[in-house]
């Protein structure tokens, strides 16, 4: 019998869980989050929000909100009598220490956005100084072609691998140069685009040439020179000694590789004290609204400062809790969870 059988829509079954309040939305969102995970650092980020770790810390700002709230709404009911329930210093003491927990929560958001997407490597430099090669060592496998000739590289190259649990998404560029060639110099066009977009920057030094400061000049007029990792290469055929702020490597050997894919993981870690039972941000949307939800408290305390009224308080302090409310389906519209299921497998 075929009567009252259909497909199922994209993201039905976790959709209606939402809707029969058997998990919240972030949760729900956790669940895409699971099935889309590729490494092990991403799969344990999902799971950590599917657990409800983050909805757990957002429902305690949200009541810890709302608390602050009764008392200036009761002070407004009770106007006329003039009773006071909460004298203006504790309730900016009570809103500053909301604010703060927001803070350590979007501090998390770099971080989270990491396990969760991976980190945008660029290797650059001068033509020739053993770029491929070193994303050929990285990948165990020779993805790039190796030339003695310049210029072999004209195009970006993508590819992506997991270290210690973490997807690095690398992009060997086109060696940055001035060039006659238009098609190598649409390619050192794109490389500059790279450089813009990476989190990371590898620039490649070869150690048998003089260092140019004219090409590390130029990458931190792009980026903020902590994104970078100055990297001598071919050390094997000069060597060098290590220093604080460039490391010696051989892609050839496989000498200094170690040192290096170290400081990858640890400039993608920051300084997180990560564990599967902290509350980590990953998804923008929750990170956009708790953003609000900071900027309307700025507005009460501001409107405290000011000495207005109670119901300019009331109104942001309640624009607070719902943009909280928004992370975990406590508010939520029609168009919010269609964009989210939407991008969900058939069913699920």
């Amino acid at each position: 019998m075929k009567k009252n059988v259909r497909l199922a829509e994209p993201g039905e079954f976790t959709k209606r869980a939402f809707l029969n309040n058997r998990i919240d939305l972030a949760q729900a969102e956790a669940v895409a989050d699971v099935i889309n995970s590729r490494t092990e650092a991403s799969l344990k980020g999902a799971r950590n929000q599917l657990d409800g770790m983050l909805s757990q810390k957002v429902q305690e700002l949200r009541l810890s909100l709302i608390n602050v709230s009764s008392f200036v709404e009761l002070g407004l009911d009770f106007a006329e009598e003039n009773i006071e329930f909460i004298d203006n210093s504790e309730l900016l003491k009570r809103i500053q220490q909301i604010i703060h927990e927001i803070d350590d929560l979007l501090s998390t958001y770099s971080f989270g956005r990491v396990i969760r997407d991976g980190v945008n490597v660029a290797i650059v430099g001068q033509p020739n100084v053993g770029k491929s090669s070193i994303l050929n060592y990285i990948l165990k496998e020779s993805r790039a072609i190796v030339s003695k000739i310049p210029g072999t590289t004209r195009d970006i190259i993508r590819e992506e691998v997991s270290i210690d649990g973490i997807l690095f998404k690398l992009f060997d560029t086109a060696g940055i140069r001035f060039s006659e060639d238009e098609i190598e110099k649409e390619g050192i066009l794109r490389s500059r685009e790279a450089i813009k977009n990476a989190d990371i920057i590898l620039l490649i030094y070869d150690t048998g040439q003089e260092f140019d400061n004219n090409i590390l000049t130029e990458i931190y007029s792009l980026v903020h020179k902590e994104r970078v990792i100055v990297v001598l290469n071919k050390i094997d055929l000069v060597r060098q000694k290590p220093t604080s702020d460039k490391i010696c490597v051989s892609a050839l050997t496989g000498e200094g590789m170690d040192d290096l894919l170290k400081k990858l993981i640890s400039m993608s870690m920051g300084s997180s004290n990560y564990s599967e039972k902290s509350a980590i941000v990953s998804n923008l949307r929750h990170y956009q609204c708790l953003e609000k939800a900071k900027e309307y408290l700025g507005h009460a305390k501001n409107s405290i400062y000011n000495k207005l009224s109670g119901e300019f308080i009331s109104v942001d302090l309640r624009n607070a809790e719902n943009s909280l409310g928004e992370i975990i389906g406590v508010v939520t519209t029609d168009d919010i969870l269609n964009n989210i299921f939407m991008n969900f497998c058939i069913g699920k």
